[in-house]
């Protein structure tokens, strides 16, 4: 039993969508959430800097007493987790574009992927895409301006409307059945992906299968929480906390957010 809390970090909100699935599976946790918003998007930073940037974050999630760390966030898991497990002896939870269950459940042999400039380029996703897409067609979408809109409250906006528009409209030329949510902050946009792919397209993001992920590492290092945490989730943004709040709202569970400079 341990009732250490689980860290999470994302570039901003995004990965708040994560954390929901978490506490969902695992309402016995205790969290802490760290919003990089000051530094998002972290898709269109190189390699080096989204490192240093995981870094900083998991320094500070270890010097609250973390027990794990998930990495809410697909560009930073595809750029650093390697180095973050290499460096760290606390088990760390990537995040990665579920291309896997796309590619084998498609009927039309082809499938969208929406993600960032940052994970459509690392290593990572080439190594997944090449492993399980041989014999499908793959429509890469970097979805550049998405990210500052999430973050400053915009989802619902005529920016965001055109940009996905924009975006989306040219994978239906090519029959995708599946589109898949390359970054944590996209699920938040599915209601307003839907008016425009429709309900036949099946869109899938990584959210439950991180949650159930998390719980088999906690098991396999006795990690978890064997009472019901009686702490409040924490959160912390380095920026204003009005669209974090926002995007929280709709949570029962108990949270504090405090802005912090980091």
């Amino acid at each position: 039993m341990d009732k250490s809390p689980i860290g999470l970090f994302d570039s901003g909100i995004g990965g708040t969508s994560i954390w929901k699935e978490v506490i969902k599976l695992l309402p016995n946790e205790n969290t802490i959430y760290l919003a990089d918003s000051k530094n998002a998007p972290y898709g269109e930073k190189s390699a080096e800097e989204i490192i240093s940037l995981c870094v900083k974050n998991t320094e500070l999630l270890i010097s609250k007493g973390c027990k794990l760390i998930i990495v809410a966030c697909n560009t930073a898991t595809t750029n650093a987790i390697d180095y973050l497990r290499k460096n760290y002896t606390i088990p760390f939870i990537g995040i990665e574009p579920a291309i896997k269950p796309a590619a084998l459940y498609s009927k039309t042999g082809a499938i969208g992927i929406l993600a960032t400039k940052g994970t459509l380029a690392s290593k990572l996703f080439e190594k997944t895409a090449n492993e399980y897409t041989k014999n499908i067609t793959t429509v890469e979408q970097d979805g550049d301006g998405l990210v500052p809109l999430i973050e400053q409250g915009k989802l619902d906006s005529k920016e965001m409307k055109n940009l996905l528009e924009k975006y989306l409209k040219p994978m239906l030329n090519f029959n995708i059945d599946h589109l898949v949510l390359g970054c944590t902050h996209y699920p938040y946009l599915i209601p307003q992906i839907k008016e425009i792919i429709g309900d036949d397209i099946k869109i899938i993001d990584s959210g439950e299968a991180v949650a159930k992920q998390t719980k088999a590492i906690l098991e396999k290092h006795e990690l978890v929480a064997g009472i019901p945490n009686k702490h409040p989730h924490q959160f912390y943004i380095n920026t204003d906390k009005k669209v974090l709040k926002q995007i929280l709202s709709d949570s029962t569970a108990d949270f504090f957010i405090s802005e912090l400079e980091f």
